[in-house]
C-alpha cells in the first residue's frame, strides 16, 4: 500500500511534465483539459432549455494528454445534437458502470469488459465502436524495458507488475489468464503488483522503473508511439494477446430512443465532416462504426476462463482489489 501511495503521488507530476513537453509550442494547447473529479458543461449547445446529455469518460479511456481531444469530440456532439453535453469523469470503470446502472449517465466511453458486464447485468446497449487501421479489434500488450533482460511473460516471475483497472480486459483480465494457465496467482508469481487505473500510467511506470512489466491496451500504446516515440522506444512488447472487440461507446438501456439514435448517427458521420475528420485524426481513429454484441463474445469467454463462471461474476469482486 505504501508503494502504491508513493506511485500515485509521483505519477501526476510525471504525466503533467510529459504533457507540457509534448504540447509546448503546439496550437492544441488551447484545448481545455477535462477535470477528472468534476462534472463540466462542454458547451451550452443551442438547445439551452433541454436536459444535457451526460457523457462519462473513465480515466483509463485515453492517454492523459489526449483527454482534451475527447472534449473536442463531445463539443462537436453537442453542436450537432443542438443540446448541451456534460462530461462526467471517474477514476475507474466500475464507477462509470454504476452511474450507467443508476441512470445518472446517458452515454459512456468504456472498455470491453465493462460493456460485457453491464450488458449482462443491466442491459447496457452498444452504440458504436472506433475503427482503427480498418479494424474494430485490439489486443493486450505486455511490455518491459527494452534495455532489460525481460523478454517473455515467464521472465516476469519474481518481478514487479502493473495492472491497470480491475475491470480492464487488456490491463487485468488477460494477464490473469496467463497466470491461471501457469497455475499461479498475482501474489504467487510476482514479487509485487499494483493497479495504476490508467494505461498511460502503466506505461510510465515501466519507463520510470516503478514496475518491471505491465499489461496495456494496444491502441493506447500505439497512440503514444505515434505522439511520443522517444517514450515507447524505451520499451519492448514482449507478448501480444489475441484480438478482442474494440472499447465501445454505450448507452444506458432506458435512454430515450431519439437521443440514442442521434448520438449514434452523429458519431457515425464524423468522418464525412471536415471538423469531425480533424478530431478523429487527433484521436488516431478512422471512423465510428456500428458493432454487434457478438464482437465481444471473446471477452466473455476470457472472463469465464479466468473466473470459472459467468462473465458477470468478475464484476462482483471488481472492487476487492
Amino acid at each position: 500500500m505504501d508503494f502504491f501511495r508513493k506511485f500515485s503521488s509521483v505519477m501526476p507530476v510525471l504525466i503533467l511534465l510529459l504533457f507540457m513537453v509534448i504540447m509546448s509550442g503546439c496550437s492544441r494547447t488551447s484545448a481545455p483539459f477535462i477535470d477528472l473529479t468534476r462534472i463540466q458543461d462542454v458547451t451550452p449547445g443551442e438547445g439551452l432549455g433541454e436536459r444535457p446529455v451526460r457523457v462519462a469518460i473513465s480515466s483509463i479511456t485515453s492517454p492523459s494528454y489526449g483527454r482534451a481531444y475527447y472534449e473536442e469530440l463531445l463539443a462537436y456532439l453537442s453542436r450537432h445534437l443542438h443540446r448541451p453535453v456534460q462530461v462526467i469523469q471517474r477514476r475507474s470503470y466500475a464507477e462509470v458502470n454504476d452511474l450507467l446502472r443508476a441512470g445518472e449517465v446517458d452515454v459512456a466511453f468504456i472498455c470491453t469488459y465493462s460493456y460485457v458486464a453491464g450488458h449482462d447485468e443491466f442491459g447496457l446497449e452498444l452504440l458504436v465502436a472506433p475503427q482503427i487501421d480498418g479494424k474494430v479489434t485490439y489486443r493486450s500488450y505486455l511490455i518491459a524495458r527494452a534495455d532489460g533482460s525481460i523478454r517473455s511473460f515467464d521472465d516476469l516471475r519474481g518481478r514487479r507488475f502493473a495492472f491497470t483497472d480491475p475491470m480492464s480486459t487488456t490491463g487485468t483480465l488477460y494477464p490473469q489468464l496467463l497466470l491461471k494457465e501457469r497455475g499461479e496467482t498475482a501474489e504467487s508469481f510476482f514479487r509485487s503488483h499494483f493497479y495504476t487505473y490508467s494505461h498511460d500510467n502503466s506505461i510510465m511506470a515501466v519507463v520510470e522503473g516503478l514496475a518491471d512489466g505491465a499489461a496495456v491496451e494496444s491502441e493506447i500504446f500505439n497512440f503514444l508511439a505515434a505522439e511520443k516515440p522517444e517514450l515507447t522506444g524505451q520499451l519492448e512488447i514482449i507478448h501480444r494477446s489475441p484480438e478482442y472487440g474494440m472499447p465501445p461507446v454505450v448507452a444506458r438501456p432506458d435512454l430515450e430512443a431519439g437521443t440514442k439514435a442521434g448520438v449514434r448517427d452523429i458519431l457515425m458521420a464524423m468522418h464525412l465532416d471536415e471538423d469531425g475528420q480533424i478530431i478523429l485524426r487527433r484521436l488516431h481513429i478512422e471512423r465510428f462504426v456500428p458493432v454487434e454484441d457478438s464482437l465481444y463474445e471473446g471477452v466473455r469467454e476470457l472472463a469465464r476462463s479466468v473466473r470459472n463462471g459467468a462473465a458477470s461474476d468478475f464484476a462482483e469482486d471488481r472492487l476487492a482489489h
